[in-house]
């Protein structure tokens, strides 16, 4: 019932913004992005680590406190133009979400939402996402 109530509440957030597409990086996004992309009506694209997507895909390198990582994405995910939310269940220090937005954009994408269940307000994570539009459901 809990599960179904974040999805509705986060559902309600994105809708305002018309959205063609629901993005959600692995492996949690996936929970979320999934059900909201169903709630709305839309497509819902995974943005994923390297290797793991089947066809031809882009690629985005990222630094993490500890080294380096990349994710993925279809090239043929999403089309220039798209309003795109990008979902994932918490927002910490910001690094995957970026990624997955400079993958977005960098396919034409405009990101009009990024929506999460949780944020953890101490690690500033919503400073790296300033110029995007953010909610939250529950904040720490």
């Amino acid at each position: 019932e809990a599960f179904r109530f974040a999805i509705k509440l986060m559902s309600e957030e994105i809708r305002k913004e018309n959205v063609d597409i629901v993005v959600g990086p692995e492996a949690r996004g996936f929970l979320f992005g999934a059900p909201i992309a169903y709630e709305l009506g839309v497509g819902f694209v995974p943005v994923r680590k390297s290797g793991k997507l089947p066809a031809e895909t882009l690629k985005y390198e990222y630094e993490l406190e500890y080294g380096m990582d990349s994710l993925e994405i279809h090239k043929d995910a999403i089309k220039p133009g798209d309003r795109v939310a990008v979902v994932d269940d918490l927002l910490a220090t910001g690094g995957t979400i970026l990624a997955a937005i400079k993958l977005i954009e960098s396919l034409g994408g405009i990101v009009v939402h990024i929506g999460f269940l949780i944020e953890l307000e101490e690690l500033m994570g919503r400073n790296v996402l300033s110029k995007y539009n953010i909610s939250s459901i529950i904040k720490y």
